[in-house]
């Protein structure tokens, strides 16, 4: 059983006390599209996945898609699905390096098109996770920008630490809003601050996050079998 409306109540009083608007993406990876479905229908019309395989297997066309339904791949891209993802989904959140930039921006050029991204900030240091490793890494993303006149960034995201160490996961979240800010205050009028999933949105939201990645708490746990 889908859960999301409990979950956007919570995550609702969580951006009510902060003052601050927060969105909802639901986070379906190895749950089917029957429940992708079901949330829909349940008001729910932002989702991600992290795998451009799963998206393409599970997923009808962009076209055949129920009117409002935003599809954003959070995972890690290689470039040589580059081309692959851009036919598949509305926003690439996870967009972590110049030469991935190069590639989506060859690929978007051919086709006269222009793609939503956010930049993933590796906001915890850890070798596993992928993303921008420093502020001077992601300022040279940034910078980069100039040359893919046909990217156009939306903002930041970042995943919290390994393990539930409260105080390491603000202090990452607490990194990235300072680069958000930073950005926004350099006039990139970012939107976006994606930070936060199932076992940390509310810390995430307190440190100034507006969209959350929820997936277990709304579609219960993954199936890796399935």
């Amino acid at each position: 059983m889908v859960n999301i409306k409990a979950v956007r109540k919570d995550v609702d009083e969580c951006a009510a006390a902060c003052s601050h608007d927060v969105v909802l993406m639901a986070v379906s990876k190895t749950h089917p599209y029957e429940d992708i479905l079901e949330a829909y229908d349940q008001g729910q019309r932002l989702f991600g996945e992290n795998r451009v395989q799963e998206i393409e297997a599970k997923f009808p066309p962009l076209c055949e898609r129920p009117q409002g339904m935003k599809l954003c791949l959070i995972g890690h891209l290689q470039r040589n699905k580059a081309k692959k993802a851009l036919s598949l989904v509305d926003r690439i959140d996870s967009v972590d390096s110049i030469p991935l930039m190069d590639e989506l921006e060859k690929h978007l050029a051919g086709a006269d098109r222009v793609m939503d991204i956010l930049f993933e900030v590796n906001s915890s240091g850890e070798e596993q996770k992928s993303g921008f490793a420093d502020e001077d890494e992601l300022m040279k993303g940034v910078s980069h920008l100039a040359d893919c006149p046909h990217l156009r960034l939306c903002g930041l995201m970042t995943v919290g630490p390994l393990g539930f160490d409260e105080e390491k996961n603000r202090k990452a979240f607490r990194y990235v809003r300072r680069l958000y800010d930073k950005l926004n205050a350099a006039g990139y009028h970012l939107a976006v601050l994606s930070m936060g999933m199932s076992a940390d949105y509310r810390q995430a939201i307190e440190e100034g996050s507006n969209e959350v990645r929820i997936g277990s708490a709304i579609f219960g746990a993954r199936n890796y079998d399935a």
